[in-house]
C-alpha cells in the first residue's frame, strides 16, 4: 500500500517520506478500512516532533480517517464489508495510523459514516468532534444552559458550538477576527465576541443578565482563566482541551473552590470507553439530525503529507487539514 511515514523525530521535510509499505491484514476482532482521507491534527505534528516516543520501526502518522471497509477479521460480522466509515485513535499506542491506503483497527474504533458526509469531512470527526463532545457533555445534558466556547472558529470549537446547540444550549463564542467570527456564526453561535477588541467578561455578563455561563469549552485554559473566573456560575464546569500559551498556569484554588467549580482536562485518546461510545453515537445522531456542518480547510494529496504538517505548525489556517488518498 502507499503510505507516509517517519522513522525518527524531526522536521516534516526532513523525516516524512512517502512510498510503499506492506498492506496490513485484520486480526481477530479487527476491521480493515480502505482509507480515502486522513485528518491531520496538532497532536500528530507534536508526536512527529517528539511528544511521543518512536516505539516501532516506523510511524505512519495520524489518528483520524475515513473510507470503506474492505475486510474483517475473525469474530467480526461481515455485514461491515462495504460500509462507509470513520475511524478514531488510529495511531494511538500503535505504529500504523491513517496516512496510508489501508488501516486495520479494533472494531470498536470504526464508526458508520452517514450519507451525505464526504470522506474528507468524515476524517474531521474523531479528534475534533469527539473532543468537542466531551467538552460540552462531560457533566451531562446542556439543555437550557449557557455555554461559552472559546476559539469558536477552531477545529474543536466549531464542532463544540454545533453540539451545544444540538443539545439545547445557548452559546457565546470568542474569536480573534472578523473572518473567524463569520465561521462561529455559521456554526450557530448566538453571540460572538472578538476578544482582541471587546471586554469578554463584561460582555458575557451583559449578555447573560449578570448570571454568567454554566460551562466553558476551553481552548486555552491558562490564558483565559482570569476571564473564566469572572463569568462562571456556581457549580459550573470548565472543560479544557489545551493550554498552549500558558502551559503551567497559576491555579486560583480558593476562588474556584468557593463556587464549586468542576474542572475537566480532556485528552481524546484516553477518554473513558463509555465517553468515546457516547461521543461517537451522538456525533452520528447529530449528523443524521442535520445539525452538523464540517469545516474542511486545506487539502493535500498523500504525497504532500509533509506540507500538511508544515501548515499545521504555521497556525495559518482555518478549518480542518486533510490528506486525501486516491
Amino acid at each position: 500500500m502507499k503510505a507516509a511515514w517517519y522513522e525518527k523525530h524531526g522536521s516534516a521535510g526532513e523525516v516524512l517520506q512517502v512510498g510503499e509499505l506492506e498492506t496490513p491484514e485484520p486480526g481477530a476482532g479487527e476491521i480493515r478500512v480502505r482509507l480515502h482521507a486522513s485528518g491531520v491534527n496538532p497532536s500528530d505534528v507534536k508526536a512527529r516532533l517528539g511528544s511521543r516516543p518512536v516505539k516501532w520501526p516506523l510511524i505512519v502518522p495520524h489518528s483520524d480517517g475515513a473510507g470503506v471497509v474492505d475486510k474483517v477479521g475473525d469474530g467480526v460480522d461481515t455485514v461491515w464489508v462495504g460500509e462507509r466509515v470513520w475511524v478514531y485513535n488510529g495511531q494511538w499506542e500503535r505504529g500504523l495510523g491513517t496516512a496510508a491506503e489501508y488501516i486495520s483497527l479494533p472494531a470498536d474504533q470504526v464508526v458508520r459514516l452517514p450519507e451525505p458526509v464526504s470522506f474528507a469531512e468524515g476524517a474531521c470527526l474523531a479528534i475534533p468532534a469527539m473532543t468537542a463532545h466531551r467538552s460540552i457533555f462531560s457533566d451531562g445534558p446542556v439543555s437550557g444552559q449557557t455555554v461559552l466556547v472559546t476559539g469558536g472558529a477552531g477545529a474543536v470549537g466549531h464542532y463544540a458550538i454545533q453540539l451545544a446547540k444540538w443539545g439545547g444550549a445557548a452559546v457565546i463564542s470568542t474569536v480573534s477576527s472578523d473572518e473567524k467570527a463569520a465561521r462561529a456564526r455559521e456554526a450557530g453561535a448566538d453571540h460572538v465576541l472578538n476578544y482582541r477588541t471587546e471586554d469578554v467578561a463584561a460582555r458575557v455578563m451583559e449578555i447573560t443578565g449578570g448570571a454568567g455561563v454554566d460551562r466553558v469549552s476551553e481552548v486555552d485554559f491558562g490564558e483565559n482563566l482570569p476571564v473564566t473566573q469572572q463569568v462562571l456560575k456556581v457549580n459550573g464546569t470548565i472543560a479544557a482541551y489545551a493550554s498552549s500559551r500558558v502551559r503551567e498556569p497559576v491555579f486560583p484554588h480558593y476562588p474556584l473552590m468557593s463556587i464549586n467549580t468542576n474542572i475537566r482536562l480532556i485528552m481524546v485518546y484516553s477518554m473513558p470507553d463509555g465517553a468515546k461510545r457516547q461521543a461517537c453515537g451522538d456525533i452520528v445522531q447529530a449528523i443524521e439530525d442535520g445539525k452538523l456542518i464540517h469545516a474542511v480547510g486545506a487539502r493535500f494529496p498523500l504525497g504532500e503529507t509533509a506540507a500538511a504538517h508544515e501548515l499545521i505548525e504555521s497556525g495559518d489556517f482555518i478549518g480542518n487539514v486533510v490528506v486525501e488518498i486516491d
